[in-house]
């Protein structure tokens, strides 16, 4: 790993959450004063679907799928791992720094939060869970909260919005290939 990026990480894992409320996406009502998202789809069904989606979101495949340059500290995500995406290109390429926050480890659910830190456009924090059902079905949850942090997402006004749910679409997309994979072979 290059010099400079083992500073950016040393310095950003210590950096603060650039919001107050930091965990909320595990509480059943999201902070007011952001915009949300709340995603709830089924992404396939049977263990080997549930298996793939968690490493896959765990392994950073979700955001590599979705179209961002994913650098991280950690090859999967876990408490105080901090990841910078990246998004677009040239002088339109944002930089996307979160530390994550928390995990759920639990049989049937697994997932993980991660919260903005300086230098990100938005924030907030965004939290991704898989769950499985008796009946075998695999759900992809994103919860998330933001609000505009730079300069360019306030200027982008409801367009801000639009790119969030874009973004969500992609994750979701991503995920759907990726717990799909084995059946589709």
């Amino acid at each position: 790993m290059r010099r400079n990026v083992k500073r950016l990480f040393a310095d950003l894992a210590v950096a603060d959450l650039t919001y107050q409320e930091v965990g909320a996406t595990r509480d059943a009502s999201l902070p007011a004063d952001y915009g949300h998202v709340h995603r709830d789809v089924i992404v396939g069904a049977g263990q080997t679907a549930f298996d793939r989606a968690v490493d896959g979101l765990f392994g950073w495949d979700v955001h590599r799928g979705a179209g961002l340059t994913v650098t991280s500290s950690d090859a999967r995500a876990a408490p105080g791992v901090v990841v910078v995406l990246r998004a677009g290109r040239g002088p339109l390429r944002l930089t996307i720094p979160c530390r994550v926050i928390y995990t759920v480890d639990d049989a049937d659910h697994r997932g993980f939060a991660y919260g903005t830190l300086p230098g990100h456009p938005e924030q907030g924090e965004e939290a991704f869970l898989i769950t499985t059902a008796s009946t075998g079905e695999v759900r992809f949850r994103v919860r998330a909260f933001s609000r505009p942090a730079s300069l360019l997402a306030r200027w982008g006004g409801p367009l801000t919005r639009t790119i969030q749910e874009y973004a969500t679409d992609r994750y979701v997309k991503a995920m759907q290939r990726i717990a799909q994979r084995d059946t589709d072979q």
